[in-house]
């Protein structure tokens, strides 16, 4: 976990500061980010190992920042966990066909959150493992 870095991404400030206290005290390294419109330059900047959103805010929606953060990081997508009150059955589809893979509905209890940025870490983790050992030929 050490220097993990976890993009919070949210217009409601009281939400960015709680999240922002409970990955501090996990040891994570919170990036915050209150406006949307400038979420893709963040990442590109922090590099965050997850990227924890809310889905509803002005200017853009969630949905419509996950597939333009999974267009710049084709190679190495990174993970989103999507945040919301309100979840409903066609945002399954919605996730899936924008690469979000995880979410947690609002009000949240602060280990619901640190156990989806763990294990969202750690699916990563073995991704890169399985991509790293395709090329590799085993000799007998």
């Amino acid at each position: 976990m050490q220097n993990r870095k976890v993009a919070i991404i949210d217009d409601n400030q009281d939400s960015l500061r709680e999240l922002e206290e409970i990955l501090r005290m996990a040891g994570y390294t919170p990036v915050l980010v209150d406006d949307i419109l400038g979420a893709v330059d963040t990442a590109i900047e922090n590099k965050p190992d997850v990227i924890l959103m809310e889905l509803k805010m002005p200017h853009k929606n969630g949905f419509a920042f996950a597939d333009a953060i999974n267009r710049v990081f084709e190679r190495k997508k990174i993970p989103i966990i999507a945040m919301s009150n309100l979840f409903e059955d066609e945002f399954k589809w919605l996730m899936d066909f924008c690469g979000i893979k995880r979410w947690i509905k609002k009000p949240f209890l602060p280990l619901d959150v640190i156990w989806a940025v763990e294990n969202e870490i750690e699916e990563d983790n073995q991704r890169g493992i399985e991509r790293r050992l395709v090329g590799v030929e085993i000799m007998a």
